[in-house]
């Protein structure tokens, strides 16, 4: 990362230095668990853009038959199409790209932990030490160390544990989202995996624990708020085939 980009990002490598050092030092918990307290802290943080991100996901599959009807009508003229498509999200109040903003939210806080799990300073503040040799505080659940690159089983369990909640989390929200916001999802996270496995351990749990947020967060928004039962293509023919007829039209009495 660049000194430019480090500087730019340096409040937030600040902001989750103090975190992780709150959870850890002041509250008691392992350096293991300040991350993934810092991961709780941030998924909560941006949880109204979530909310929010929901709503606008479920008002575009309720109006996927207008939209259909418009990408039908103007298929022979994408530019035409496209902004017919615009105008209709304008006049409906629904943004498209809702549904990246909390995953792109986070890429900001995953860079700056990137940072900070390689400054001298935070190395010290967990070995002790300006290394990570011989650093038993930086292990957590089975991991020698979060300040180093995995390898070995180590690293077979962190791709396997990355690779599966990935998944589970990107088809959980891809089910609410169409076009290219679907295929940014799933995109974006097999561009970071190589950089992952490469990286410090405590990225990898960073992002394994930002995958079971999503997960139980749509879990529960499933519970709480159901989303709205569309009706059966049958069970509307059906309404319409017993809809009494139109009574038939008044005979004009004659003049004598």
């Amino acid at each position: 990362m660049t000194p430019v980009v480090a500087n730019i990002l340096q409040p937030l490598i600040d902001a989750a230095n103090a975190v992780i050092t709150f959870l850890a030092d002041d509250i008691g918990l392992s350096w293991g668990l300040s991350i993934i307290g810092l991961t709780f802290l941030t998924r909560a943080l941006i949880l109204p853009l979530s909310i929010k991100q929901i709503k606008s996901m479920r008002a575009l599959q309720e109006l996927q038959p207008q939209m259909k009807e418009i990408q039908e009508k103007y298929k022979d003229d994408k530019e035409r199409q496209q902004r017919e498509m615009m105008a209709f999200y304008q006049e409906n109040g629904i943004n498209p790209l809702a549904s990246c903003w909390p995953l792109l939210l986070q890429l900001p806080v995953f860079l700056s932990l990137y940072q900070l799990l390689r400054s001298n300073d935070f190395i010290a503040d967990v070995c002790g030490s300006p290394t990570v040799t011989d650093c038993p505080q930086a292990a957590f659940a089975g991991i020698e160390s979060l300040l180093i690159k995995p390898e070995g089983l180590e690293l077979v369990i962190l791709i396997a544990l990355f690779i599966s909640t990935q998944l589970a989390a990107g088809l959980v929200m891809a089910s609410r989202v169409e076009g290219p916001q679907r295929y940014i999802m799933f995109i974006l996270p097999i561009v970071i995996a190589p950089f992952i496995i490469t990286q410090p351990a405590g990225l990898a749990l960073y992002w394994i624990t930002t995958n079971v947020w999503t997960i139980g967060q749509q879990y529960v928004v499933k519970r709480v708020a159901p989303p709205p039962e569309k009706a059966q293509p049958e069970a509307v023919a059906g309404a319409k085939a017993v809809k009494a007829p139109p009574p038939p039209p008044r005979k004009k009495k004659k003049r004598r």
